[in-house]
């Protein structure tokens, strides 16, 4: 007799800090998704609520007690998470400088893990953002999923209350994409299991 596999734990995170954004309509979205899928935990990290300074301390010291809180926080999120899926505008063709802070306090939590994207803006539809974060994501040993779910003119696919309009096309992204990080988020995690990743 099989027993079932273990459930994958996904952190989701809202890398947007700014006034106005629309960040976290488009991960209240997701996430009801996610949590809807058989065998998937999903936890949810707002970067707005979790600030690092951007001065990060010296290797082997410790940055001030405030920082380190908000650090260790972060850092067990990370660590339990099988996979990331990051919620990400694009600003100035890129992706904002608050998620680039949290990609650089930390390294091992994101190696081996895959992450997927859920991203938005105007025409582009944040997907200029996702292309750089795969070249960040790589550098930090991290494996990206191919599928992403994007909103083009994103302020356009929300109701009057914030939340994101009925749309077959992105349900049917996200349902690809949640495939492609479960099936991912397994064999990684059965992978880092049977030998440490960088062993």
């Amino acid at each position: 007799m099989t027993t079932a596999p273990s459930p994958l734990t996904v952190a989701v995170i809202t890398a947007s800090v700014r006034d106005g954004r629309l960040g976290p309509a488009l991960t209240d979205w997701f996430t009801d998704r996610a949590r809807a899928r058989p065998g998937l935990v999903v936890e949810t990290v707002d970067l707005r609520e979790t600030p690092l300074p951007l001065t990060l301390p010296e290797p082997g010291q410790e940055p001030p007690a405030e920082a380190a809180a908000v650090r260790d926080a972060l850092r067990a999120v990370l660590e339990r998470a099988d996979a990331y899926v990051v919620v990400t505008p694009e600003y100035n063709h890129s992706f904002p400088a608050s998620l680039k802070n949290v990609l650089d306090w930390f390294l091992a939590e994101w190696a081996a893990k895959p992450v997927g994207f859920v991203s938005y803006g105007g025409l582009a539809g944040g997907l200029r953002a996702v292309e750089q974060l795969r070249q960040v994501f790589a550098e930090l040993h991290a494996v990206t999923v191919r599928e992403t779910v994007s909103f083009h003119t994103a302020w356009e696919r929300l109701d009057a209350e914030g939340r994101v309009l009925d749309d077959k096309a992105a349900d049917a992204a996200a349902v690809t994409l949640l495939d492609q990080l479960d099936w991912w988020g397994r064999a990684l995690r059965t992978a880092r299991a049977e030998r440490p990743y960088g062993t």
